[in-house]
């Protein structure tokens, strides 16, 4: 297969889509991403850019971008509820030192404008409604019209039609957890991120834009169902009033609260079937991810790299996508695993529990801060676009 003779419908013009699409475009393919917006807006809130997602920005030429839009992060931060430091995490420790705090909309930005300037038609406002896998998969629009291609890429995202076309429709579970998602002004803050843990909740703060800014990202425990849209919007007081008991530090930065939104928790399996007729999934349409290790992005972004790379390895349409599967699929499903456990540690109720579990992260930290690191070299340490990959 020349991938130079492929014409390509990429779905979504997030992460994931405009990755993919700049892979693509750049070996030659013809590339059109779709994207259901009008416009790209200041949509989403912050992001981290661990080492892993971040080498395939650099491999795109697109690291000093993303350094100049971004906070370099040096430590990670965990706290108790009332606000003592429990452990201090250097990221430097990392076995790439590049660890990001970014805004959703300024990676965007980034990528949109390195797809066009790379040929890539960008058309808004266009929702796809269905795919129909085949020897020339279509898509059809909101409208009722219908495009045909080579391939379609569905980076469009938990609520993906491609998805839908490969594996049928499936009904998440509720993970009990409620999350609320703020961004509130900042005139200057520390290079890190920190964790607030309480009984049943936490709460993440990092600077974002120079520290003009900052995201907060608090989840609480709950039984009550709740949409799974990170869209709708809550009373900033109701977000107060759930953390009313945690100290000073977190409660300064819930002061400052105007805007918030919250969704519910839902996991969602990984899609057992990736690519079908021309048809092939990448981000949050393949496997989406719970936000407890902060790896949706950078899963994305592995994804289209990997993808890119397989396309363009001379393979016929079908191996290459199969080979891309075969690439990703363990791998994503680990990280999925690790963040779907990971909320927990930081919820601990029972109050001799939560002391024993925080001295021993101290301790943990003060005689081994390597290993505590190190933990996650297995995520971090990957770098999906090495050779012997």
């Amino acid at each position: 297969m020349d991938i130079a003779s492929i014409n390509c419908i990429v779905l979504g013009g997030g992460i994931g889509g405009l990755t993919t699409a700049i892979m693509l475009r750049r070996a030659g393919a013809a590339v059109r991403v779709l994207e259901q917006a009008p416009r790209i807006t200041e949509v989403g809130a912050g992001l981290q850019i661990s080492p892993n997602g971040f080498v395939v920005l650099e491999k795109l030429g697109l690291g000093s971008a993303l350094r100049a839009k971004s906070v370099r992060g040096q430590s990670v931060l965990l706290r108790d509820y009332k606000g003592t430091e429990v452990v201090r995490l250097d990221l430097a420790r990392l076995p790439c030192g590049d660890y990001h705090f970014v805004h959703r909309a300024d990676l965007v930005h980034i990528l949109e404008h390195a797809a066009l300037a790379a040929g890539v038609e960008i058309s808004l406002g266009h929702t796809a409604m269905s795919v129909t896998p085949g020897p020339a998969p279509q898509v059809t629009l909101k409208d009722g019209s219908m495009l045909d291609c080579d391939l379609v890429v569905g980076a469009d995202g938990l609520h993906s039609v491609a998805r839908q076309a490969l594996n049928g429709t499936s009904a998440p579970f509720f993970t009990r957890q409620v999350a609320w998602r703020a961004v509130i002004p900042e005139t200057g803050a520390d290079p890190q991120a920190q964790v607030f843990m309480g009984p049943h909740r936490h709460l993440v703060t990092y600077p974002l834009r120079g520290g003009r800014m900052r995201n907060l990202v608090a989840v609480q425990e709950r039984a009550q169902w709740h949409e799974e849209s990170w869209t709708a919007e809550d009373d900033p007081e109701t977000l107060r009033g759930v953390f009313g008991d945690f100290g000073r530090d977190a409660k300064d930065l819930l002061d400052r609260v105007e805007k918030v939104n919250r969704w519910g928790l839902f996991r969602h399996s990984v899609a057992a079937k990736w690519h079908l007729g021309g048809v092939v999934l990448a981000g949050d349409a393949a496997h989406p991810t719970l936000p407890f290790m902060a790896q949706g992005a950078n899963m994305a972004l592995e994804d289209a790299f990997a993808l890119g790379r397989c396309l363009g390895d001379g393979s016929t349409l079908e191996a290459a996508l199969s080979a891309y599967q075969d690439m990703r699929f363990d791998r994503v499903r680990r990280v999925v695993d690790t963040a779907s456990r990971n909320a927990w540690k930081y919820h601990l109720s029972f109050p001799p529990l939560r002391a024993a579990a925080h001295a021993a992260l101290r301790i943990g930290g003060a005689l081994m801060p390597g290993r505590m690191v190190g933990q996650f070299d297995w995520i971090y340490g990957y770098d999906v676009t090495a050779t012997d990959v």
